[in-house]
């Protein structure tokens, strides 16, 4: 079956659910049912979130991108790795906001994840602000937590975190909903992110994943 079938019988669930009455609350289970399905599916996510569950002390969530293109992979019926460049992981420690402690947590994943197939980024967000604005040009306040971060990252559908807790549920922190995911909408959210970076990020993705539909600046 191809990714726009299955995109197509997805919405025509989705509208009927409305118009029998579903609640938003309903739907937006449903989406969070179907993306936990969808990195069930994935050998590289299954084995990254099995191995990020020893990260502690500090709370951490598998970030954006590689959660992100896997679904769009599902959905325009392309291979699960296809696209993906890397892998981001972030985690909140504003005990310690030095360099070395971050370097220290990047190291020890490198042990942790050296046999997955593409490189692990990790950063903590406590700490994004002393970096930030030399590298991109942009003040930014100290995030308050985790969540936070997320809360400014460039585009409402890689506004994304997911973890898998120690009783096995899955934490899914997505403070724009998960619409946007899974209609291949690609839409900016301008709490942090520039224009031109948003242009950037946005066509670089159509490039590879010219189903997507990029939402211009002053929509």
């Amino acid at each position: 079956m191809s990714g726009s079938v299955r995109l197509a019988e997805y919405e025509d669930k989705f509208k009927e659910s409305r118009l029998q009455g579903g609640t938003a609350m309903i739907e937006t289970q449903e989406l969070r049912d179907r993306l936990i399905s969808i990195f069930e599916r994935s050998d590289l996510l299954t084995s990254l979130f099995e191995r990020a569950g020893s990260l502690g002390p500090y709370p951490y969530y598998i970030g954006a991108g590689c959660l992100v293109q896997t679904v769009w992979n599902e959905l325009t019926g392309r291979l699960a790795m296809y696209g993906i460049s890397d892998i981001d992981i972030v985690y909140f420690d504003d005990a310690d906001l030095s360099y070395e402690a971050e370097n220290e947590a990047v190291e020890r994943g490198k042990r942790l994840f050296t046999e997955l197939p593409l490189p692990v980024d990790i950063k903590n967000q406590a700490r994004v602000h002393l970096w930030y604005p030399g590298r991109f040009g942009v003040g930014l306040t100290p995030y308050a937590s985790l969540e936070a971060a997320i809360d400014s990252w460039p585009t409402t559908a890689s506004s994304l975190g997911v973890r898998k807790e120690p009783d096995g549920s899955w934490r899914i922190y997505a403070p724009f909903g998960l619409e946007d995911l899974f209609q291949l909408v690609v839409r900016p959210n301008k709490t942090l992110v520039t224009e031109s970076a948003y242009y950037a990020k946005a066509e670089k993705w159509k490039s590879s994943w010219p189903e997507l539909t990029v939402m211009p600046w002053e929509a």
